[in-house]
């Protein structure tokens, strides 16, 4: 284990979103300098970053300009290409590792890499083309969900299937992804949602915050609720299951692990639906309910700094703001134990997330 980075360090963000951002904030209350590294000159990361680089990520020559004025790489989200943090890799330290990056990409490696580790994820198959689709389909694979293996992110590039579809019907279905790899996984009759957003430092050491039970809507996170109506023994089990991805990987940083919570014959099973190698959407509410949040978590894995105490103090429910919900800012201020939480995105769209709430109770 390499040494700890002390105050006035320089964290190197690959990505410039709101993850990026709240990465960015948390790192300045432990006394370190953030230097931010993304395309969009108008991201949300660099507003609040000590030092920032506009440029793609395949421009090599500002990498390595990047790489030589921080101390320690990450990245905000799992789409950042994995040339560009292994090229960071190759010349300081990186934090999660490439590895991870590269398995959360390619949703076949994903489902293959976590039955690998003995954990239960839904039935899945790689479809390489519309007449594999329409096989499996005509060999009673039932209803599914087929999604790109790649890029594809709150709702986008999936496509539902119910299993009765015609030739034409599942032809027309491969060609809506554009003739990407695609993945086909079958429905699971799950209860509820739940993700635990887990921490695994440099020194091995593992924490991971309370389970939250999740909603979506048209794919996209909607709101986090912290307890989940999970018993003890399924929370213990779920983070088992987070430890055993992160020390497989030999992880280091936060990571977020989606699951589906499935009833059968009075047994309680979890199956993995993906991982995210980064802080995420369904742990925001630990910054207003917890010790140490996800974000603070994450800084001090990747210094090598020892852990944060994880504990909750408070019940919340975390409330996306989508596209012109986050209009409403003025109301959402006055809300009695609501902690607001908004990005400094120029642009409202639909869909697009614009901030967050957490709205706070006594812990039950």
């Amino acid at each position: 284990m390499t040494a700890p980075l002390p105050p006035l360090s320089r964290i190197g963000i690959l990505g410039d979103g709101q993850l990026g951002r709240m990465l960015a904030l948390a790192a300045a209350r432990l006394g370190m300098a953030v230097h931010v590294f993304g395309p969009d000159a108008h991201g949300p990361a660099h507003a609040v970053a000590a030092a920032s680089t506009v440029a793609g990520y395949d421009d090599e020559q500002a990498l390595r300009a990047f790489a030589a004025d921080i101390d320690v790489a990450t990245y905000e989200f799992e789409n950042v290409p994995v040339s560009a943090a292994a090229q960071l890799g190759r010349h300081v330290r990186l934090a999660p590792g490439e590895r991870a990056l590269a398995i959360s990409q390619d949703r076949l490696a994903e489902k293959t890499f976590i039955r690998e580790l003995g954990i239960e994820v839904a039935a899945f198959h790689d479809i390489p083309d519309a007449d594999a689709l329409a096989g499996l389909m005509a060999g009673g694979f039932g209803a599914g969900i087929l999604k790109t293996r790649r890029l594809g992110y709150d709702g986008k590039g999936q496509v539902r299937l119910h299993g009765d579809e015609t030739v034409q019907e599942l032809r027309d279905a491969h060609a809506s992804l554009a003739g990407a790899p695609a993945i086909l996984e079958a429905m699971v009759p799950f209860v509820r949602e739940v993700s635990v957003v887990a921490v695994r430092g440099a020194d091995g050491a593992f924490s991971a915050f309370d389970p939250a039970e999740n909603v979506h809507r048209d794919g996209i996170l909607a709101t986090s609720t912290v307890p989940a109506a999970i018993g003890a023994e399924t929370a213990t089990a779920a983070r088992d299951i987070a430890r055993r991805i992160v020390d497989s990987l030999d992880y280091v940083g936060v990571i977020g692990v989606e699951m589906f919570v499935v009833e059968d014959a009075g047994e309680t099973r979890l199956l993995v639906n993906e991982i995210a190698p980064r802080v995420h959407n369904s742990g925001h509410w630990t910054m207003d309910a917890c010790i140490t949040c996800q974000f603070e978590q994450h800084v001090r894995a990747i210094l090598g700094w020892p852990l944060g105490d994880p504990a909750r103090h408070s019940d919340v429910v975390m409330r996306n703001l989508i596209g012109q919900d986050a209009d409403a800012w003025a109301s959402l201020s006055r809300e009695p134990a609501t902690c607001i939480h908004l990005y400094g995105k120029r642009e409202t769209r639909a869909g697009r997330k614009m901030g967050h709430v957490n709205v706070l109770s006594k812990r039950t």
